[in-house]
């Protein structure tokens, strides 16, 4: 599953790759329409796209929006198991390939996705809060939005959650999921059912300083590659030799201090050291 560092590199690599002044010269969509939500057919996709430009690629919170030389946007929402590849034309396609982007220059741009998440929509700026209210009321960005510790902190005042539900909710911060929150809680040494209000001062910078760096670090390495997440060459991340915990059960955490424990919490695997607390 990709994360806030694995779309954050996604993003940063397509900006580079795509943000060009080549046209769009053609969009195919091999799978089914339900990676084109709201569209009537794969041709009103095509045609929305085709002989236009994009002129950069940003992020807001784990979307990807692709700016157009119109007023409009391309919003990517690449779910639990979507991802971007780039391509020549002459590169076999995979099966799990949803939507090409053939380009007048440069090859092109292909959705993959083995599941059924990944959506592409093509909207005007005036639409988008109305189709992605929730993107209104995101959190704590530790790419975008940095902030003081003692801001964090007070972000954290009469909150009831355990920590681990806050590091999972998008409203709190962005873009963590099983995996990162697994290795911030373990950065921190600090056990999931911690209550979010209780922590001392000490422990409100330690846990801030693990998202940042937990974060930051993983961009440095291009991310993970468990799950089989690749990037838009490709590629796997090499974050993977740095997890501490996440999907190591009964091995040594690498620091050598505990042995890797797991519990599941509503239906998820977590993974921590019997230190946390």
């Amino acid at each position: 599953m990709a994360e806030l560092p694995e779309i954050e590199i996604a993003k940063r690599d397509l900006d580079k790759e795509v943000a060009t002044p080549r046209k769009i010269k053609s969009v195919d969509v091999p799978g089914t329409k339900k990676a084109l939500p709201a569209m009537r057919s794969k041709q009103q996709f095509a045609d929305l796209l085709v002989d236009k430009r994009i002129t950069s690629v940003s992020r807001q919170g784990t979307l990807m929006l692709f700016h157009l030389d119109t007023e409009e946007i391309m919003v990517a929402n690449l779910g639990a198991t979507g991802s971007f590849r780039r391509a020549t034309s002459r590169m076999p396609q995979d099966p799990d390939t949803k939507v090409v982007m053939t380009f007048t220059k440069g090859g092109q741009l292909r959705l993959l996705d083995s599941g059924d998440e990944a959506t592409l929509r093509v909207l005007s700026w005036s639409r988008y809060d109305k189709i992605y209210p929730e993107q209104v009321d995101l959190g704590f960005d530790p790419v975008d939005m940095p902030m003081p510790w003692t801001d964090f902190a007070l972000m954290l005042r009469g909150r009831s959650d355990s920590i681990r539900d806050l590091l999972l909710d998008q409203t709190f911060v962005v873009g963590l999921g099983p995996m990162y929150s697994d290795e911030v809680l373990h950065a921190a040494r600090l056990s999931h059912a911690r209550v979010a209000s209780e922590l001392n001062t000490q422990e409100v910078r330690r846990l801030y300083r693990a998202i940042v760096e937990t974060i930051h670090n993983s961009i440095k390495y291009r991310g993970s590659g468990t799950s089989g997440h690749l990037d838009i060459f490709g590629k796997s991340g090499g974050f993977d030799p740095y997890l501490e915990v996440f999907g190591r059960a009964g091995e040594r955490c690498r620091n050598g201090r505990g042995d890797v424990l797991t519990t599941v919490i509503r239906g998820v695997t977590h993974h921590y050291c019997d230190y946390q607390v």
